[in-house]
């Protein structure tokens, strides 16, 4: 998948971050950023919160602006969650945890608390980042839009972030 995104008149990015492949380390960086590691998050989840605050760091924010819109996007969304949540319906009832894990509103209330904001966010599964892109930016206000697309594809992670606000 491109993360490649097109210059949109009236709009510039105020910041860009990549992981792909995410470092190594970049649980550890998170759970550094956030004061503590992220509990009862899948690896999906955690991976679009690394994303989105490396990002509004890169953009010199300390916290998204009330006005901020949030939009995620992958193709599949998370996939070792939802695997074990079926796995476990087959054996039974799955797992609470594992089941909401697999839910993308629970990295949605995660990005929400990281990033020190609440408003309109949403999650898409799509294929095109700039179709993506120019649906989120319709309507989006004077406090801009966080985009992200996170991907977890068995062993491959990857995430791409966009900070954009008004030129």
């Amino acid at each position: 998948m491109n993360f490649t995104l097109e210059a949109i008149p009236g709009w510039r990015v105020a910041s860009h971050v990549e992981a792909d492949p995410p470092p190594l380390a970049w649980r550890n960086d998170l759970a550094k950023r956030l004061g503590q590691r992220p509990r009862r998050l899948g690896l999906w989840a955690e991976l679009a919160l690394y994303g989105a605050c490396r990002c509004l760091d890169a953009a010199g924010e300390s916290a998204l602006p009330t006005g901020a819109r949030v939009r995620v996007a992958s193709l599949s969304g998370a996939q070792s969650a939802t695997r074990a949540s079926v796995g476990q319906l087959r054996s039974g009832l799955p797992m609470p945890f594992s089941f909401m894990q697999s839910q993308p509103a629970l990295m949605l209330a995660a990005l929400s608390q990281a990033l020190a904001w609440q408003g309109d966010a949403s999650f898409v599964v799509g294929r095109d980042p700039q179709a993506l892109q120019r649906l989120a930016l319709q309507g989006a206000g004077s406090d801009g839009l966080l985009l992200g697309w996170v991907e977890e594809e068995g062993e491959a992670l990857r995430t791409g972030w966009w900070r954009l606000v008004p030129a």
